[in-house]
């Protein structure tokens, strides 16, 4: 059961008069506020303040340009039907080694589980690099190297590229931009407006894992423990789960702002509410003593190797064996239900059988963390 947390009450300031009469104007709030003129980490954390910015910024800028959806990959239409799927994405992560991974494997294996998520089989990648000055070439090559044998462990192909170089203090070692192109199985209609009331949540598997492992080489925390990160390409799970035949209605890589972040965009784009049940998150014991450590939540906390998946109900059992089956799944289990109640919220049944409201994270609890 994931820890409820409570917390402690903020004492008054000085200046605030005695009795009730508190002088909110005086305090100050820890978070970037959302009505800052300049960008901030927090723009980059994929929750609120990430979805504000391309609400009110780049999607009034792009005009008729833009896509009338948006998503992780974006569903395309060819001339003779064939349906592909093509996503983008960059990787700031610091550092670039961090146990169980890299930012290579790291650039590749996202990119393909952005595609997978739409249902799609992964075919070709390009890969891009934003290279400091002074970057020593034998860290570039290992991060080339990691990139090319998760290439190889995914099956697509490194197409295209580019390399820029920018000055001295201008960057930070190597970002690595992709973009993925996958062909959609016909058949297959994977979004996330098609979750339904009574539709079951499943995850493949234990939560927190990267945000920890990237968190405990950072900052030097010793945890008691290696907490190795989760990265790996989730396309073959995706294919287990279809092959059972059943209506997969969405599914999700819960990365930038973890599990929280992924079902509040779920919940808002289908309209439904989600119900979580505590004591069914598989948290491990070194990511919730880190978190607790930390003053983390772990729904909140990056994950690499993982998938939510939303199924009919009556389904449900047949593809929870289907991921169980898979070696990347052996930990799924059902975490809760879509429900009618509470439209575009979700909320968690706590082990004392009260309830609290899981929150879109404003920023990201750990920067930088992919």
């Amino acid at each position: 059961m994931t820890e409820t947390r409570t917390t402690p009450p903020v004492p008054a300031p000085a200046s605030a008069p005695a009795g009730n009469g508190l002088d909110f104007e005086s305090w100050t709030c820890p978070v970037p506020l959302r009505a800052t003129p300049t960008v901030v980490m927090g723009h980059g954390g994929g929750g609120a303040m990430s979805a504000e910015l391309v609400e009110h910024l780049f999607l009034p800028a792009y005009g008729d340009a833009a896509a009338p959806e948006l998503g992780d990959s974006a569903v395309l239409t060819v001339g003779d039907g064939t349906r592909l799927a093509f996503s983008t994405d960059s990787y700031v992560v610091r550092p670039m080694f961090f146990p169980g991974g890299s930012i290579g494997d790291l650039a590749v294996n996202g990119t393909v589980n952005d595609l997978a998520m739409s249902g799609a089989t992964p075919l070709f990648m390009s890969s891009a690099f934003i290279l400091q000055e002074g970057t020593a070439l034998t860290d570039l090559g290992r991060v080339a190297q990691d990139m090319g044998a998760a290439a190889r462990a995914a099956g697509v192909r490194l197409v295209t590229g580019d390399t820029k170089v920018v000055d001295s203090g201008s960057g930070d070692g190597v970002y690595v931009n992709t973009s993925g192109i996958g062909v959609i199985p016909a058949g297959v209609d994977i979004g996330p407006r098609r979750a339904a009331p009574g539709d079951a949540v499943l995850i493949s598997g234990d939560i927190g894992v990267h945000g920890v492992a990237v968190m405990s080489c950072r900052d030097g925390l010793d945890f008691g423990t290696t907490v190795e990160s989760d990265t790996a390409p989730l396309h073959g799970l995706v294919a287990a789960m279809l092959a059972t035949g059943a209506d997969i209605h969405v599914l999700r890589d819960p990365t930038r702002g973890g599990v929280a972040a992924s079902l509040n965009e779920i919940a808002t784009a289908s309209g439904v509410g989600v119900e979580l049940i505590e004591r069914d998150l598989p948290v491990p014991d070194t990511v919730r003593d880190a978190c607790s450590l930390l003053g983390l939540d772990p729904l909140q906390v990056a994950n690499e190797g993982k998938l939510i998946a939303i199924v009919p109900a009556d389904r449900s059992d047949e593809v929870l064996a289907a991921l169980q089956a898979h070696p990347l799944g052996r930990g799924a289990r059902r975490i809760g239900t879509c429900v009618p109640d509470h439209p575009g919220m979700v909320v968690a049944r706590t082990g004392l059988g009260g309830s609290r409201v899981v929150p879109l994270p404003v920023g990201e609890q750990l920067p930088r963390i992919c």
